[in-house]
Parts: C-alpha cells; structure tokens; sequence
C-alpha cells in the first residue's frame, strides 16, 4: 500500500511540474512550446480530473498563437515588401500544423464547465497553396537575377534559395538546372602545382603523389581542388593557385656504424658442496653436506652495426589570387624521413645479455633505399603536413 502511495505522490509531482512549464512558456509567449508540452502532457486518459489544467492551457495557447499569427500575416500584407512572402507562407503552414497537433484529441472535456474545450479551426489549404506558389515566382525570379552577379557568394544565396525552392516545389520550372549553375559559379576551382626550386630532379611519381587531391579528401561543398598532372580542367575560370614550391631536398650519404661492446654476467651452473674457511664440506646437523649453487661468470663480446640513410625536403605553400595574380599567404613545409636498421653478430656465450637485445642477433643488413624511394617515403609525410596547412588555412576566410 505505501508503494502504491508513493507512486501516486510521484505522478502527481511529475504532473504538477509539466503543468507549470507549461503555464510558464504561455506567459513567455512561447505558445507552440506551450502547446507540444500539452500535448504531450495529454496522452494517455486525456480527460481524467488531472489532466484538466493541460486542457485549458492548450485552449488559451491555441487562441493566442493563432490570434498573434494572423495579425503578423495581415501586417506582412499591408507591408508589400516580396521579402515577408516565405514568413506569410511558413506561418500559415504552422497554423495548419497546429491544428493538426489537437485534432487527434478532439473532444476535449472541460469538467467543471460541462463543456467541450473550443479549438476554432480554420481550412488553410488555399492560403498556404497561394502564398507558396507567391513565394516560389519571387525565389524563382530573384535566384535567376542573383546568378547574374559576379560575386560568388551571392552567387551562394541564389542556390541556397533555390534548394529551398526545390523543397517547398518540387519540380517548380526549371530549378534543378539553375541550381547545378548556381552551384558551378559560386565554387572557388583552386588549380594546385608544383615548381622545383632545387637542384635534383623531383621523381614525377612523386609530384603526381603529391598533387593528386582526390586522395586527400579536401574538396567541399564551395572549393574544389584540380591538379594540373591529373584533372586540371579546361573551361574553368580558376579562382585560386596552390603552388608547392620545393626549396630543398638533402640526402645524406649511406652509412654504416660500427661499435663492439662486452659484458658479462653470474649465472647458475648446478650446485656444489658448501666449503667452511679451512676448505672443509659443511654438514648440517644430520651429518649431510649443506649444497649451494654453483655460479660462473659468463661473456659476449657484441658487435653492433647500424645502417642510417635520412632524407630532408624543404618546401613552401603560396596561395594565390589568381584573378589578381597576388600573394595571398606563405606557409613553410618541411619532412624528414630516416632509414635505420640495426643488426649485431657476437661472440661468446649470449646469455651474457639483456633478453631484449636477443631480436637483433637474428636480423642481417638490409639493402639502402635509392635516393628516389627516400624522396617517396619523405613524401608521405610532407602529404599529410599539406593536407593539415590545407585543412586549416582556408583560401576564403
């Protein structure tokens, strides 16, 4: 029984609570939160005593959110400005919609009174087809006078606006080909290339590597990145320039270093009798010799070699303007890559060493790299260092 009680406490806490945010956000104007939070409130045994105050706040919330709408759209008519005609059209299609959220939970009882909650619905099909088919001439118009501008970001308007047109009415004349237009002029086309500044010959595997764009996953939704080895593309006005600019690029000379180190260590070699001072075996108090373990000193002489062989590439990043052909910004780009292998052979007994140091007597010299792989394996770096200075230095800010 007290759980039952409790229970009931609990629900009419919870209730009291959706109640009283309810009440607040009808005081605040905020009506179609009002009227969700009812709805909400009333599912379920919509007319039982207490769901009552859900009942009269969703009436009240009614009347006031369609009142206020109906005055701003008669406002937004007087006004004649074609800019009000998406809130004229949105607005009627919200007064519809809340309509609809009540319909369901027709009737409404209010107890006290003996009559039914008064929700005055209206039929809004022919406003919201009118203000729509309003709505979508001026979008429809204005888009087309928009994509005769020069200005690529209110190029960028006139798609959005067509999107959205696209949305309301499918369909809607010939929207789908002024929006992939719109689309084409108000994208930033950057043509990415390479200069060799240095005094060796750049692999073309590697700048084709290094340009090829489409693996860096870059391209957004306004910049599109083409290369001139692989998809430089004719007929585009190109707005941007990427020029990688290699400066330098050092290649050390193979080396192989050599150093021979020895150590030695106590190791357990069986057991032997336990000898006192005078040289005499020590008995325990039965008579038999005590035994202890035999240590002898074991040794390794180990010769290590290492095979080191690093490459450097220096370059820079110019963005350029090329409407203008000026300098936008500079960034500095840098990678190092080295090859390094270790390998030791020994002499002696190897349980002399460190356990972790066994791994290198089963390795052998390996063969060094060209200069051509060690400029491709630096290149792999350097692609990701540009990929990051790309990632965050957007050419329009």
């Amino acid at each position: 029984m007290k759980k039952i009680t409790s229970l009931l406490v609990l629900l009419l806490v919870f209730s009291g609570c959706g109640v009283r945010q309810t009440r607040n956000l009808l005081t605040s104007g905020e009506y179609d939160a009002a009227i969700k939070k009812a709805v909400d409130g009333l599912d379920g045994n919509k007319n039982t005593k207490g769901k009552q105050d859900y009942v009269y706040l969703l009436e009240e919330a009614f009347a006031k959110a369609k009142e206020r709408d109906l005055r701003d759209i008669k406002g937004w008519f007087k006004d004649a400005n074609p800019q009000n005609l998406e809130k004229i059209y949105s607005t009627y299609v919200q007064l519809n919609y809340r309509q609809e959220q009540i319909r369901p939970l027709l009737p409404l009882k209010l107890l006290k009174e003996g009559r039914d909650a008064i929700f005055p619905f209206d039929e809004y099909s022919d406003a919201i087809v009118s203000s729509k088919n309003a709505l979508s001439k001026y979008l429809y118009d204005n888009s087309k006078a928009l994509l005769a501008n020069k200005d690529k970001m209110v190029i960028r308007r006139a798609y959005d606006d067509l999107v959205y047109l696209e949305s309301i009415n499918p369909g809607f004349k010939d929207v789908a080909r002024l929006t992939d237009e719109a689309k084409f002029k108000g994208t930033d086309f950057v043509n990415v290339t390479a200069k060799n500044e240095t005094n060796m010959v750049i692999p073309v595997r590697l700048q084709n590597d290094l340009l090829d764009i489409s693996t860096y996953g870059l391209n957004d939704k306004w910049t599109v990145y083409h290369n001139n080895n692989n998809n430089k593309q004719k007929g585009i006005d190109y707005d941007y320039g990427l020029i990688v600019n290699f400066r330098e690029i050092n290649i050390t000379p193979e080396q192989v270093k050599e150093r021979q180190f020895d150590k030695e260590k106590q190791i357990k070699d069986g057991v032997k009798n336990l000898l006192d001072a005078n040289n005499h075996v020590v008995k325990d108090s039965l008579g038999h010799p005590i035994k202890v373990d035999n240590l002898k000193t074991i040794r390794i002489s180990i010769y290590e070699f290492s095979q080191i062989k690093s490459c450097q590439i220096k370059a820079k990043i110019d963005y350029v303007n090329l409407k203008n052909n000026q300098l936008i910004e500079t960034f500095p780009l840098a990678s190092e890559f080295v090859f390094s292998n270790k390998y030791s052979t020994y002499k002696g007994d190897k349980r002399a060493c460190e356990e972790n140091y066994f791994s290198n007597f089963d390795k052998r010299p390996l063969p060094f790299p060209s200069n051509e792989q060690m400029v491709f394996d630096t290149a792999n770096d350097l692609k990701a260092k540009l990929k990051d200075i790309i990632v965050r230095n957007k050419f329009r800010r």
